[in-house]
């Protein structure tokens, strides 16, 4: 499949199936994880931010690439402001402060409100940066967030990067049947794993009676899985005060006990 898409995007556009890129003879990343959704909006990001967190407090060594280029949040949500040195080689991430290594273009902007408003081959060539051009270092995972949708970046990490699987991010409404579909389909045509099924904001619980009440309606995580014959890793709860430490950059802060099951279950996979 991966082979006639790659044909027919020559057919069509005229190029080539991208090179594999080769980072950097400083770095030894053990393990790549995308963390994907087939829409905006459904807390992609968080979810990534949520999974470094909980495997950096199990002792791992962690970093997160953030891939989204239009539309980045990683470094907000934990507090790093725009400290990217270098020397003539390689350019290095700043630390989290737990020791989570984050790159992204917001860290190299003099504005993080500017908008970046560059082309497809453009935003590739940041992703290759990001990955061969940055010291790593020793990492156990490296975090990708993708972009939403299944566009240029998307294409770019999953043909160029060697990817170990991928994480699909879902939200509990009508249409999350169809926005995983996309996100499952473009996996497998890329010939990326699977690893398994995430459904944000999928609960409350009450403050009082800790019951859980749903306001999107009864979570579709086990039907959507199913449906799709993929893992479903867990669900996540809608909680204000996350947003209020998110905005603060204190991600690290947030009790990630919810990430336990879900985590679990994701180191479970294969050589993970």
């Amino acid at each position: 499949m991966a082979d006639e898409l790659d044909k027919a995007i020559e057919e069509k556009f005229g190029h080539k199936k991208p090179q594999q890129f080769v980072t950097n003879g400083r770095n030894n990343i053990k393990h790549i994880i995308g963390v994907v959704s087939g829409k905006g909006g459904v807390g992609k990001s968080f979810v990534t931010s949520m999974i470094a967190v909980n495997l950096s407090k199990r002792g791992f060594k962690v970093g997160i690439l953030d891939s989204d280029i239009t539309g980045p949040s990683i470094p907000k949500s934990f507090g790093i402001v725009p400290d990217v040195r270098g020397d003539k080689e390689l350019m290095y991430p700043p630390v989290s402060n737990n020791g989570v290594k984050v790159m992204s273009i917001n860290l190299l902007l003099e504005d993080p409100t500017q908008p970046v408003l560059w082309r497809g081959p453009v935003l590739g060539n940041v992703i290759k940066q990001f990955y061969c051009e940055v010291f790593w270092d020793e990492l156990d995972y490296l975090l990708i967030d993708m972009p939403p949708g299944t566009g240029d970046v998307a294409l770019t990490v999953f043909q160029s990067i060697p990817v170990d699987g991928a994480v699909i991010v879902s939200t509990p409404q009508d249409l999350v049947k169809m926005i995983v579909g996309k996100a499952v389909n473009m996996c497998n045509m890329m010939n990326v794993p699977v690893l398994g099924l995430v459904e944000n904001m999928s609960y409350m619980e009450c403050s009082c009676c800790k019951n859980k009440i749903y306001p999107f309606g009864e979570s579709k995580l086990e039907d959507v899985a199913n449906e799709y014959d993929i893992l479903a890793l867990g669900s996540m709860p809608i909680n204000p005060e996350f947003a209020k430490l998110i905005d603060s950059g204190k991600a690290e802060e947030i009790d990630s006990s919810f990430m336990e099951s879900i985590v679990d279950l994701l180191l479970s996979y294969n050589n993970l």
